[in-house]
C-alpha cells in the first residue's frame, strides 16, 4: 500500500509532466496549423523535369508495345517495303490498336509532348505511324481487301472509326509531317458530315442502344475533327457544324444545377435518367477546349462555347475527390476514383488555363493535384493505372459501378501524354508555392 505522501507526490509528478507536454503542443507556443497532413497524394507544384519523366515512361512503353510495323499474314514475317501492298498484311503484334480512336488521342498527346518538352521521339512516334496507316490506306483505296488493317480509315462506321484519328492527322499534317494525309483526311470528313446518323435538326446521333440516342463521347468524336478541318481548309460550314453540336447537345444534355452532362439521352424516353459518367465528361470538356483553340473569336458561337466550358468546369470543381481524381459517376463519391476521366479533367482545365480561358489563380491548383493524382498511377515500366474499360451506355447505377478497370484499357495513355504536356506547359510560364500551407499561384509584383 502506498503511503498518502507517495501518492501526494506521484500526481505531483503527474502534473509537472502534462503540463510540460501542454505546453510543447498547445497552439500559442508551436502553431499546429504548420503540422505535415497526411496527403494521399503529393502536395505541389509538380517540377517540370518530373513531369517530363512521366511522359518518357508512357513513351517508352508504348514505343515497345505498338511497334510501327506490319507482316505479311501467310508466314508472320516482317514486311521490309512498304511499296505495292496485297491483302496479305497486318500490323505487327502490338498491345493497342493503331487506328483507334484511343489512339488518335495518343497521337494528338505525342505531338503536344514534343511541344511542351522540345523532344523530338514524341513526334516522330506519331509520325511514323500516322504515315504507315496512310501509306497503306492510299494503296487499299479502292480496292476488295476485307482484312485490311485499315479498314476502319477506308470505310468508317461509325465516329468512333472517324473522329479523334482524323483531328490527330489534321494537326501532324499541320506540324509539316510529309505524308499522302489528305485523302484519308477528307474521307474521315465526308463520314462525319455527311454519312453518320442525325436527329432532323442536325444533331449526330446513333440508334443504340435505343434509336435516336445522343452519347456525350460523340462530341469529341466529331468536333475537334471538324474545327480542325475548317482551321485546315478556312472554310466556316466546319466551324458551324462544330458548333451546333456543343450547342444542341448541351441543351439536351447538360445540367445546369451541378454543371455535368450525362452520359446517354434517348429521344422516345420520357425521363431522361441521368448518370453522369467521368470519361464522357471529360471527352466533352476536351471536344470545346480543342474547339475554341481554332475557332475564330468573331463566330457567333465563340461566347456561347466559352461560357459552356466555364459552366462546365465550375460544376467539375465541386467534385474532385480531396485525392486529386475524380469518381467514375462524378457526383457518387462511393464510385471508384478513375484515372483517364482524371487525366483528360487535367489536360482541359490546364489547357483552358493556359489560353485564358479560366481564372488560373482559382483553378491551377486543382488541375495541379489532380495531374499529382495522375503521375501516381503511371507504373514504373509506363502502364498507366485505374482506367475503366471501354463502355457502353447504361441506366442503372450498377452498369456504371462495376465497369473493369485495367491497364490494357486503351483510354488512359493518350490523356496522360496530353495533361502531362499541358501541364508543362503551366509550369514554364508561371510560378507557385505553398502560401500558408496551401498551394497558390505565386502573384508576380
Amino acid at each position: 500500500m502506498c503511503s498518502k505522501q507517495s501518492l501526494l507526490i506521484l500526481s505531483s509528478i503527474f502534473l509537472l509532466i502534462s503540463s510540460k507536454n501542454f505546453a510543447q503542443i498547445n497552439d500559442a507556443t508551436t502553431p499546429l496549423h504548420l503540422l505535415k497532413p497526411n496527403y494521399p497524394v503529393p502536395y505541389k507544384a509538380p517540377e517540370i523535369a518530373e513531369v517530363k519523366a512521366v511522359l518518357d515512361r508512357v513513351y517508352q512503353f508504348l514505343d515497345k508495345s505498338t511497334p510501327a510495323g506490319i507482316i505479311n499474314t501467310k508466314d508472320s514475317s516482317a514486311v521490309k517495303n512498304f511499296n505495292n501492298l496485297d491483302g496479305s498484311i497486318a500490323f505487327a503484334p502490338a498491345s493497342f490498336r493503331l487506328t483507334s480512336y484511343e489512339w488518335g488521342v495518343t497521337y494528338a498527346g505525342m505531338l503536344l509532348a514534343t511541344e511542351a518538352t522540345g523532344e523530338k521521339y514524341f513526334e516522330e512516334y506519331t509520325d511514323s505511324r500516322i504515315k504507315l496507316i496512310a501509306n497503306i490506306a492510299t494503296q487499299h483505296r479502292g480496292k476488295s481487301f476485307e482484312n485490311s488493317p485499315v479498314q476502319s480509315v477506308l470505310h468508317p462506321r461509325a465516329l468512333d472509326d472517324a473522329g479523334a484519328i482524323c483531328a490527330a492527322m489534321i494537326k501532324a499534317e499541320r506540324k509539316g509531317l510529309d505524308a499522302e494525309l489528305r485523302p484519308v483526311i477528307e474521307n474521315f470528313i465526308d463520314y462525319i458530315s455527311n454519312n453518320q446518323y442525325r436527329l432532323n435538326d442536325g444533331t449526330l446521333a446513333r440508334n443504340r442502344p435505343q434509336d435516336n440516342t445522343l452519347w456525350l463521347d460523340d462530341l469529341f468524336m466529331s468536333v475537334p475533327a471538324l474545327a480542325q478541318m475548317g482551321e485546315l481548309t478556312g472554310k466556316t460550314k466546319y466551324f458551324d457544324d462544330a458548333v451546333k453540336q456543343v450547342k444542341q447537345f448541351s441543351a439536351r444534355m447538360f445540367n445546369e444545377d451541378k454543371g455535368l452532362f450525362m452520359h446517354g439521352w434517348v429521344q422516345a424516353m420520357e425521363d431522361k435518367p441521368q448518370y453522369h459518367w467521368a470519361r464522357a465528361n471529360g471527352w466533352a470538356l476536351m471536344a470545346m477546349v480543342e474547339l475554341l483553340e481554332v475557332l475564330p473569336k468573331d463566330h457567333p458561337g465563340y461566347e456561347d462555347v466559352l461560357k459552356q466550358l466555364q459552366a462546365h468546369i465550375r460544376g467539375l470543381s465541386k467534385y474532385q475527390d480531396g485525392t486529386g481524381f475524380w469518381h467514375q459517376l462524378i457526383d457518387r463519391n462511393d464510385t471508384y476514383l478513375e484515372t483517364s476521366a482524371t487525366a483528360i479533367f487535367t489536360y482541359a482545365i490546364t489547357r483552358a488555363i493556359n489560353r485564358g480561358y479560366i481564372d488560373k489563380m482559382a483553378y491551377a491548383p486543382m488541375a495541379m493535384l489532380a495531374w499529382n493524382a495522375v503521375s501516381t498511377k503511371v507504373d514504373d515500366e509506363g502502364q498507366v493505372e485505374g482506367t475503366c474499360v471501354g463502355t457502353g451506355m447504361g441506366f442503372d447505377p450498377a452498369f456504371y459501378y462495376y465497369r473493369p478497370i485495367n491497364k490494357y484499357a486503351a483510354h488512359g495513355y493518350g490523356p496522360v501524354l496530353l495533361a502531362g504536356g499541358e501541364m508543362i506547359m503551366l509550369l514554364k510560364n508561371n510560378s507557385f508555392e505553398i502560401n500558408d500551407s496551401s498551394l497558390q499561384l505565386k502573384v508576380q509584383d
